[in-house]
């Protein structure tokens, strides 16, 4: 089975990898991997550093929206999954066109690419984002697209992309669409790992507007589960939310970070809200319980490992922020 991983040096991307590649999904210890990525600043080598020798790895790099390479790099393989995005809402306000470029663009050159070469099955990962925002319940995957940033737009466009390529072509794809991730090797301008290592260094924290947007946290490995899950037994065509079962607001996060780095609040600078700020995210994740899913990991433990982690592995974060403006949470 050869399976090509799309953005599998990125945070999600080489979690998948490493455990694919480690024996962490039953069925799957015959699997070649290939990871393809572009490598911008989100993407990381050293990510990958704990398989990067084994024999059953191979790397390209090189970009999704780039058909020419695709249509090298694709055929041969049985399976694809598709982590390669561009995630952070702030950076797509200040600057939309790259994220229609590799969400939009780069969705559809993959989607073409697999039907041409005659893939079995592509796994594309989206986001909760897609449907907007709720104010109560949690939304089905029945629920209508309303994307309120550009990068939220952008993926929806490449989930609508997925459903068009499976109802014209007949493409086996399969979407998932999942809630905040945490956990260990995620870039430093994301929530968590912003303010561990802010607070780690002294700094300052930032937190948007009054604290109360709400989002859903799940655990890098119960995601990088799931996506295995709906790659094993999902239905072609469908789409599956993926939740952690955990909503807190922004507000309660901080406290929880800062009291786990024993720090007060004081370090904390309210700043402006960002535009479109979508107050509160929860996804139904029935769906995909119905055929397996259990989050395994408790929020509290994992968050104190997670803490852990980015203390032991300065060497492996700092090169990512140094110097850098802190940014506010989203």
């Amino acid at each position: 089975m050869k399976v090509l991983v799309t953005g599998g040096a990125g945070f999600i991307g080489s979690h998948y990898v490493r455990s694919l590649l480690l024996g962490a999904y039953p069925g799957c210890e015959d699997a070649r991997v290939t990871v393809l990525d572009k490598l911008t600043y989100a993407g990381n080598l050293a990510n990958l550093a704990q398989v990067a020798g084994h024999d059953m790895f191979a790397f390209v790099q090189g970009d999704i929206a780039d058909a020419g390479l695709l249509a090298g790099v694709v055929p041969g393989h049985d399976l694809v999954v598709n982590f390669a995005a561009e995630t952070h809402v702030d950076r797509s306000i200040t600057g939309p066109a790259g994220f229609v470029r590799t969400n939009v663009l780069g969705t559809q050159a993959l989607l073409q690419a697999a039907l041409d070469a005659g893939v079995r099955t592509v796994v594309h990962v989206s986001t909760d984002e897609v449907y907007g925002s709720v104010t109560e319940g949690a939304w089905t995957e029945e629920e209508p697209l309303l994307p309120n940033s550009p990068y939220s737009a952008a993926k929806a466009g490449a989930d609508l992309l997925c459903r068009a390529y499976h109802r014209t072509y007949g493409l086996d794809v399969r979407v998932t669409r999942c809630s905040n991730n945490y956990g260990p090797y995620q870039h430093p301008e994301k929530v968590i790992p912003l303010f561990v290592t802010n607070l780690l260094d002294g700094r300052r924290v930032p937190l948007y507007g009054d604290g109360l947007n709400v989002r859903e946290w799940l655990h890098v490995d119960d995601h990088c589960r799931a996506v295995q899950l709906v790659l094993d037994k999902g239905t072609p065509g469908e789409v599956y939310n993926v939740g952690g079962g955990v909503e807190l607001t922004n507000l309660a996060l901080t406290g929880w970070l800062l009291a786990a780095l024993g720090v007060g609040w004081d370090v904390v600078d309210h700043v402006p809200d960002r535009p479109g700020h979508d107050l509160r995210y929860a996804v139904d994740s029935s769906k995909l319980r119905a055929i397996g899913f259990e989050p395994r990991t408790d929020f509290g433990r994992g968050l104190d490992e997670v803490v852990r982690w980015y203390r032991d592995n300065e060497a492996w974060w700092r090169p990512l922020k140094p110097g850098s403006a802190a940014r506010p949470a989203g």
